[in-house]
């Protein structure tokens, strides 16, 4: 049964209970930070942190998990132990890279480094052809100007000051407006926070990097939140206070839709399909988006619209298109084919629990159907666009808030009603039994245990050492203003730094043709690439450890190719060497040549 908001059980037992529940959230807590310390980033191999972290830290989650489910399967036990045990499972999973790595991860969290960086040197957005493709980036400005308006109130330099901690940061942002959707549906406490710590370990499709996406995705779950609530327990106070609720929704979708591109078709999506229920034939909040997302979309981001729409268009209904990896993403070794399908099983396995969870719950599904599609809704993006072959990725993170509630619901017994309890004191007592108590814990701990791999399985391309920071930002600081820096792919830290001075190109990118003219013959065709660079502006070619890392886990060129590229350049008389340590190299093209 879904049980009422009851109060908390008496603490008959003082301390006893107290070292019972809080015993192996210390002990899982101390593991960790054992681990932390014994974790050497260096280390590094195929199968990224979770080859290098050390049997502490897998024992310390194990024994969060058991704690939590000890803690979560009494139905009146108090929220605060709940909340304390996800708490620290969201600092073992978020906090472990930022304290293990002494530089932020992925270089997309540093190409919106870079975006901020401009934001903060031009003083103002730029809608012009200038910034060539980094141009979109001022015409959904939300999230950048939002970071930069932090850095100048702050005194920061720069956001790589705390980049490594927004994963960490973003997740507890989703910890409100996960909890008001849940408990919109259920009291229950054990749902409630399953549900909950279920979303927290099937999160691994790493949006919650420092990026527009994780911040969309907090409002967008603001936005259903206060939709959800207010179509199953109308706010009292009559218009007015309807009218209020209404006004919420202005701030929350405005912010949402100058931040990110896609998260507001998926929240219209979403908001639509409510819209066909009787439940939810509230229009206010889709209407205020509507407005919003036109009066954007035809002013500010009209320019890269007129681009875009023709591709998307052409692309609509192509679900085989849209599901096919590009180039370069086909992960190739042992580590990142086995660390793929671990990520694989961790969706598939949540998905398929919230079936059985919604096939087993007749009542939680008829009275949580709006939950059930908004976790549906978002397979439709799969006819509608690839977006750079990253949809597959989007449509899962956003079916996670509602799968992970029905999965919780498959893995929860009925708790016993009062009147059913032996003891005759009006408690209801939790059902025991190898069904529903060794397995569905062994289920939750394997969830948590996959998330690890899943996560950060790929940190040795996505972790730059300092040298590697080091090594480039010379190159740019050093690079006259027009050069152009040359790079196998765009997997390195500062890949976008003052690229409002300064031109990138990936030969990786170009077609197969021209990557295997490089190979072929390397120094001569890079130095034609490079030839129309005028002076005093400089071209460079840049080889890093974390390109070559990236081009052989991902089946581009392989990092014997790319060796056999430098070594080339490095003999050629067209290029000199002009900086090198252990991350990578840098070569200047001569001037003569």
């Amino acid at each position: 049964m879904d049980l009422a908001d009851l109060p908390a059980s008496p603490d008959r037992s003082g301390r006893y209970r107290m070292l019972g529940l809080g015993g192996p959230l210390a002990a899982a807590l101390a593991l960790w930070t054992y681990a932390v310390v014994r974790t050497d980033p260096a280390d590094l191999g195929d199968f990224g942190l979770a080859g290098a972290l050390p049997l502490a830290f897998w024992l310390g989650l194990a024994v969060l998990a058991a704690g939590f489910w000890l803690c979560v399967r009494d139905p009146l036990r108090p929220h605060r132990w709940p909340l304390a045990y996800t708490l620290g499972l969201l600092l073992m999973e978020r906090a472990t890279q930022a304290l293990v790595y002494p530089t932020p991860l992925y270089a997309w969290a540093w190409k919106h480094d870079a975006v901020i960086d401009h934001l903060l040197t031009a003083g103002a957005l730029e809608r012009g052809a200038a910034l060539g493709d980094m141009a979109v980036y001022d015409q959904w400005p939300g999230f950048f100007a939002a970071q930069a308006a932090f850095v100048e109130l702050t005194g920061l330099e720069q956001a790589t000051a705390y980049m490594a901690w927004w994963p960490l940061l973003s997740s507890l942002l989703l910890l409100a407006p996960l909890l008001l959707i849940y408990r919109t549906f259920t009291q229950d406490r054990r749902l409630i926070w399953t549900a909950v710590w279920i979303f927290y370990a099937a999160n691994w499709v790493g949006q919650d990097y420092f990026s527009p996406q994780s911040l969309a995705l907090f409002l967008c779950l603001s936005v259903l939140a206060v939709v959800l609530r207010r179509g199953v327990r109308p706010p009292a106070g009559g218009r007015r206070r309807a009218l209020l609720w209404t006004a919420l929704l202005v701030p929350l979708t405005s912010a949402l839709v100058t931040a990110h591109q896609l998260t507001p078709v998926m929240l219209a999506a979403g908001l639509g399909a409510l819209c066909l229920t009787r439940r939810y034939r509230d229009w206010a909040a889709p209407a205020v988006l509507l407005l919003v997302f036109l009066a954007w979309n035809l002013t500010v981001s009209l320019p890269f619209l007129r681009e875009a729409v023709p591709e998307m268009v052409r692309s609509f209904g192509d679900v085989a298109g849209n599901l096919e990896a590009g180039y370069g993403t086909t992960p190739t070794g042992t580590g990142p084919v086995l660390v793929s399908w671990v990520s694989r099983a961790l969706s598939a396995s949540v998905l398929l629990l919230a079936a059985y969870g919604a096939w087993r719950r007749p009542l939680l599904r008829r009275r949580a159907t709006g939950l059930l599609l908004l976790a549906a809704v978002p397979l439709l993006m799969l006819a509608a666009n690839d977006y750079g072959s990253e949809m597959i990725f989007r449509v899962l993170l956003f079916m996670l808030p509602g799968a992970s509630f029905f999965a919780a619901a498959a893995l929860l017994p009925d708790a016993r009603p009062p009147a059913a309890a032996p003891d005759g004191g009006g408690r209801p007592l939790p059902v025991k039994g190898w069904r529903f108590g060794v397995l569905p814990a062994v289920a939750l701990l394997a969830l948590t245990a996959a998330f690890v791999p899943s996560y950060a399985g790929k940190d040795q391309l996505s972790y730059f050492p300092e040298q590697e920071v080091a090594l480039v930002r010379q190159l740019v600081d050093d690079a006259p203003d027009g050069s152009l820096v040359v790079a196998a792919n765009r997997n390195y830290p500062l890949a976008y730094d003052t690229y409002w001075r300064i031109d990138h190109y990936w030969f990786l990118d170009d077609g197969r043709s021209h990557v295997e003219a490089v190979l072929n013959d390397p120094a001569a065709t890079l130095a034609r690439d490079m030839s129309a660079v005028e002076p005093p502006a400089r071209g460079y070619l840049l080889l890093t450890r974390g390109q070559i890392a990236y081009s052989d886990g991902n089946g581009m060129l392989t990092a014997a190719e790319l060796h056999r590229i430098e070594t080339s350049v490095a003999a050629s008389p067209l290029f000199e060497r002009v900086a090198q340590n252990s991350a990578g190299a840098v070569y200047e093209l001569r001037r003569t040549s």
